[in-house]
């Protein structure tokens, strides 16, 4: 029979699912044990990803192959130095941050362990629509040589694009992702709240929501950041942006900040084509 290469999760959450189903369906790995702090939890990760055993204790873990730490970033570095105290074999093991380098798990390091870490970019909504967007995704790669040959084999198995990273470069390479990602839903609430406040009624916000989305996305794949810009930073219109600015500010602090910052990154890629 041939053998499986063995993988450990620590972590039950949406990367831990996605990536553990992706790896159980791809056949290339054998899923052994999800360890999380509430057995309901390890359990329902369990049944998604279709393989492992659910544990909740770090000394009922067994020796595998390979073991990612798919936990929050301010848990790597502890969650490392429990599994070190454990004193199983050494083994390959990495975590999941796009921020934080394999220096986090120092403590396995020294213990003998190849230590690495791969981010996707990726926005994990959920388990299920990242298993059906994951192919095609973009991987980073960053740690131990031998441990990042192994990576680059099981996440490209699945259908990432992997590449390699820098550790001094991680925190500048995961606020990219951010700005790519994460701020938008931000801005289209900030929108939202504005329009409700000038009394756009609700029962035209999902329509107006899919609408201006769905045009701004299209004219950024086809015309690229500078091509699709539009507004009145991007036609030089400075005292309509300070206007606004103004007004903003007014009805919330913060948002008049950003609607400045904003504005001034507008006009430099309107001017330069570039930021």
């Amino acid at each position: 029979m041939r053998h499986l290469t063995k993988l450990n999760l620590i972590g039950g959450g949406r990367v831990a699912r996605t990536l553990g189903n992706l790896w159980h369906r791809s056949g290339l790995l054998q899923l052994q044990d999800v360890l999380t702090t509430r057995s309901a939890t390890s359990r329902a990760a369990v049944d998604f990803m279709g393989g492992g055993r659910a544990v909740v204790e770090p000394g009922d873990l067994r020796p595998a192959d390979l073991w990612l730490l798919a936990v929050p970033d301010g848990q790597i570095a502890a969650s490392a130095a429990q599994l070190a105290r454990l004193g199983l074999p050494p083994a390959t093991v990495w975590h999941a941050s796009g921020a934080l380098s394999a220096a986090e798990l120092a403590p396995l390091q020294a213990a003998g362990w190849r230590t690495a870490s791969a981010h996707s970019l990726l926005s994990f909504a959920t388990p299920e629509r990242a298993r059906e967007q994951f192919a095609g995704s973009a991987c980073a790669l960053e740690g131990n040589p031998e441990a990042l040959r192994e990576l680059q084999r099981l996440y490209s198995a699945i259908g990432a694009r992997c590449f390699t990273l820098a550790c001094e470069d991680k925190l500048l390479y995961h606020a990219a992702a951010v700005f790519a990602t994460n701020f938008l839903p931000v801005l289209q609430a900030q929108a939202e709240s504005l329009w409700q406040h000038s009394g756009l009624p609700d029962e035209l916000l999902p329509k107006l929501r899919a609408q201006l989305l769905r045009n701004a996305v299209d004219n950024l794949l086809a015309l690229g950041p500078a091509g699709a810009l539009t507004g009145p930073a991007a036609r030089g219109d400075t005292d309509l942006v300070q206007r606004q600015g103004q007004a903003v500010a007014a009805h919330d602090a913060p948002a008049g900040s950003a609607y400045e910052a904003l504005s001034a990154m507008a006009q430099r890629l309107a001017r330069d084509g570039r930021l």
